[in-house]
């Protein structure tokens, strides 16, 4: 099992790649890359102690729950950017642990919705309340001030992505030609 001093060195060793004349830009990047993986990699850590269960399952029920009426699994797979081959497995281990169930949908009685059962949603619950005291732990060396900035910052920070990112991108055979 990885260390908190080992996740530490790990992180510093990720931005001590770069030196002093690096741009600010690539150092900017470097160190959200960074503290995201850290990030994750705790919350990871977490759910399988805590609940035995893996972050793909958290952000499953995360849709489902956000979905009272259901989802189609092609909509589930795109929410979750996985392969519909991800979302059968992991719908099949649901329900078989009673936590999802597989229903007609009322539109199209050719489709199937996949939505939380009582003790699924119950469940969820359970993790995300403690999922958010986790990120509250975690970002509580902040003040709520600078907290908010982060996030205002970030936030400027996509919006500027969305609208200078470029409309059609190269796809890989397109780059090595």
């Amino acid at each position: 099992m990885t260390t908190q001093s080992e996740l530490g060195d790990e992180r510093i060793g990720m931005e001590a790649r770069t030196v002093s004349g690096d741009h600010l830009d690539v150092r900017l990047w470097l160190r959200l890359l960074a503290t995201t993986n850290e990030i994750e990699q705790e919350i990871r850590t977490r759910l399988r102690v805590r609940f035995a269960t893996t972050l793909p399952r958290f952000d499953y029920l995360a849709q489902l729950d956000r979905h009272h009426d259901g989802l189609r699994m092609s909509a589930l797979s795109r929410y979750l950017m996985v392969t519909g081959g991800n979302v059968t497995g992991l719908t099949d281990q649901l329900v078989a642990e009673g936590w999802v169930d597989r229903i007609p949908d009322p539109v199209d009685k050719r489709a199937t919705l996949v939505r939380l059962t009582e003790l699924g949603r119950e469940r969820f619950e359970e993790m995300a309340a403690e999922h958010e005291r986790w990120l509250t732990e975690m970002f509580a060396g902040f003040g709520r001030g600078d907290e908010q900035a982060l996030f205002d910052l970030l936030g400027q920070l996509r919006v500027h992505l969305a609208a200078t990112a470029d409309p059609s991108p190269v796809s890989n055979d397109q780059e090595r030609s």
